[in-house]
């Protein structure tokens, strides 16, 4: 697959390996986010690369030395009995400096956990400082971060660099699989913004054959794959994944997961805080309303895999595991395209967030869902998406549809209705957006398409509406 992405990161990382001193840098992110991929693309042929596994630390030196005698001949005639030794014997190799690049180092720290005090040794030692470049890089969000974040940790605030690698924007998942506008969107709603994902969906024969291959099978690949996320960061991975799995299969309410689950709320805050510190879940409130003020926090699960997997996955389990498909089929021939379109509308409010459109820069896009007087009636309603200009004087209100046929002119419409009843919309221009799988019937002229969104979270420099 073409490695797509990732030129900010490259050029940081070269510019750190290249500088005048040599540098300690954190490369951090989830499993399979890329973050081997990307050392490949920045490490030299006389730069040392080991991926540690879980064995002893006897044995896991001895195969460190062995990877460093493939650039040092003779390294590994020598045996070391401690980190120290071995990791200082380096300092001696050469007196050009290369980069030692130590993957999976939570493993390291699993069966030494010395291993960072030896570390901060070397690198506070005044008299013979540190020669190379020092990379540790690991899929334990939490350990890694807490590496160099946490005050308790002999590496405390000792990094050059912490590099937290972030999933990869939908353009680019259309860029490495050369997809059109529409299937891209569909095959993020299912795979995301992970790399290795995405090479997975590539060999195969289309994206429901993808799906049914790694995901909706016993031997799929990825059919167990969020319980090894969770594994990498926390301890208690059955709340963890009941959490999720209540979550995914649309409970949104602090009140009503606790109500599921048969607990107090205030046992959930800490687990939902984690979950939200991974990437994992993410707090919606609605536009207009401060955090720590709302009484309408929901809670939704904000990476597109997690979300497919509990929404198809989970509830599926027993009929998957018998290879009963019929009713996986079932199932999935009517909720794929409402889950298709929930991500649409994710989408929609990030094309939306900081960018221009018609001139206009607008702030960050959400949801708003409350009560409105429409012809003296209150009405429960929601909307799409809400963004106002930085300047003040403008508002969006938008309406995400992923189904086709609408009609633009009715639409357009109502949104015009709902906005003059809208309190926050008073004194302000209000410029009505439709999002369509297609142009709509009747077009006003206000509709943006599946390739319009793609521009904008790919080039970020405004748009204009036809």
């Amino acid at each position: 697959m073409k490695f797509v992405d990732r030129k900010n990161e490259i050029s940081r990382l070269t510019a750190l390996l290249n500088a005048q001193q040599p540098v300690f840098v954190v490369v951090r992110g989830r499993r399979r986010i890329g973050k081997s991929a990307l050392l490949g693309k920045v490490l030299k042929e006389d730069d040392v690369y080991f991926e540690a596994d879980r064995t002893d630390p006897s044995e896991q030196m001895r195969q460190l030395s062995s990877v460093v005698s493939s650039v040092f001949p003779g390294f590994a005639d020598a045996r070391y009995n401690n980190w120290k030794a071995l990791l200082t014997a380096l300092n001696y190799r050469t007196g050009k400096r290369f980069t030692l690049c130590l993957d999976e180092f939570p493993y390291l720290v699993e069966n030494d956990p010395s291993l960072p005090s030896v570390i901060q040794g070397l690198l506070d030692d005044e008299k013979e400082p540190l020669r190379y470049n020092l990379v540790l890089c690991g899929s334990s969000q939490t350990m890694m971060y807490n590496l160099t974040h946490d005050e308790q940790s002999p590496l405390f605030g000792r990094a050059d660099a912490d590099m937290n690698m972030r999933p990869i924007g939908l353009p680019f998942l259309q860029e490495a699989l050369t997809l059109s506008a529409k299937e891209s969107i569909e095959n993020y709603a299912v795979f995301g913004g992970v790399p290795r994902y995405w090479l997975l969906r590539e060999v195969s024969d289309g994206l429901r054959s993808a799906i049914y291959t790694h995901l909706l099978s016993t031997m799929g690949i990825l059919y167990e794959e969020p319980l090894r996320l969770f594994k990498d960061d926390v301890k208690d991975t059955v709340k963890i994944s009941t959490i999720m799995s209540v979550v995914g299969s649309g409970v949104h309410r602090l009140s009503e997961m606790a109500s599921r689950l048969g607990e107090p709320a205030t046992n959930l805050s800490r687990p939902l805080a984690k979950l939200i510190d991974l990437g994992y879940l993410e707090k919606e409130i609605p536009f207009g309303e401060l955090p720590q003020n709302s009484k309408k926090s929901l809670y939704h699960i904000a990476d597109p895999f997690l979300s497919f997997h509990f929404k198809f996955v989970t509830p599926n389990r027993s009929f998957i595991e018998l290879g009963r498909r019929g009713p996986v089929d079932v199932f999935f021939d009517r909720e794929f395209n409402g889950h298709v379109g929930y991500w649409w509308e994710h989408l929609c409010r990030e094309a939306v967030s900081g960018n221009s459109l018609e001139g206009v820069l607008f702030a960050e896009a959400r949801r708003w869902w409350g009560k409105v007087n429409l012809d003296g009636e209150w009405t429960d309603v929601e909307l799409d998406v809400v963004a106002e200009s930085l300047d003040h004087k403008t508002l969006l209100i938008g309406e995400c549809k992923w189904s086709g046929g609408e009609n633009g002119r009715l639409l357009t419409h109502e949104l015009e209705r709902i906005a003059a009843a809208l309190p926050f919309a008073a004194g302000k221009t209000v410029k009505t957006v439709l999002f369509t799988k297609t142009r709509p019937d009747e077009d006003q002229g206000n509709a943006l398409l599946p390739e319009d969104v793609i521009g904008l979270l790919k080039e970020g420099n405004g748009f204009r509406l036809r």
